[in-house]
């Protein structure tokens, strides 16, 4: 495959950081490096400053693993959310989608993953054992599973409930307006609030 060379090291290794983004390709990157020239270069150095702070700074929730500046999250620490629900995520993103729908008002567990033996990630990789003593100490009646419907959502979605199947809570899961194999993130927002609405046990 061709790749394009050009006259400036200084711009090829811009260029090559761009295109390491996701759904960033080549031309887009090159796009976005001329862009950055232009700029005015107190807008360049304000636009660098503000990603390395976001990712030297932030912080994530103690209890749900939200993106938060500093201690618990406004989801976890907000009192009128019902706090006898919580949503088990794979993402941030997905936390993003469910709330654009308007439809959720429990709190949020997110997993940072999905159990993928391909992928060498395993339980013990992901947000679990959290999960469980969030769900010990009593305050919550209801697990959500929110994760996606594809065949590695569904074995760690087996795989929580048969964990919390020992404890007084009911494990419910989102009604398949959500098409099997679908990422939460790209589904419409009135297809997710009504999968979260209407969602329904849990069963094997």
């Amino acid at each position: 495959m061709f790749r394009q060379t050009y006259s400036s090291s200084l711009l090829e290794d811009a260029v090559d950081s761009f295109a390491s983004l996701p759904g960033i390709g080549r031309k887009t990157a090159l796009r976005l490096a001329l862009h950055i020239l232009q700029e005015p270069e107190a807008n360049v150095e304000k636009f660098a400053s503000s990603l390395l702070n976001f990712r030297t700074q932030v912080q994530y929730c103690p209890q749900c693993g939200i993106i938060t500046d500093d201690g618990e999250c406004p989801i976890c620490n907000d009192r009128k959310r019902d706090r006898s629900i919580v949503c088990v995520v794979e993402s941030f993103r997905d936390v993003l989608s469910i709330e654009n729908t308007g439809s959720y008002h429990g709190l949020y567990h997110i997993l940072g993953g999905i159990i993928s033996p391909l992928d060498g990630v395993g339980p013990g990789d992901l947000r679990i054992a959290s999960l469980l003593q969030r769900c010990t100490d009593g305050e919550i009646r209801e697990v959500v599973l929110a994760l996606s419907t594809g065949m590695e959502g569904e074995t760690t979605s087996f795989y929580l409930y048969r964990q919390l199947a020992n404890l007084s809570i009911a494990v419910s899961t989102i009604a398949r307006g959500v098409a099997f194999g679908d990422d939460l993130e790209y589904t419409d927002e009135l297809t997710l609030g009504k999968a979260i609405e209407n969602r329904r046990p849990f069963k094997i």
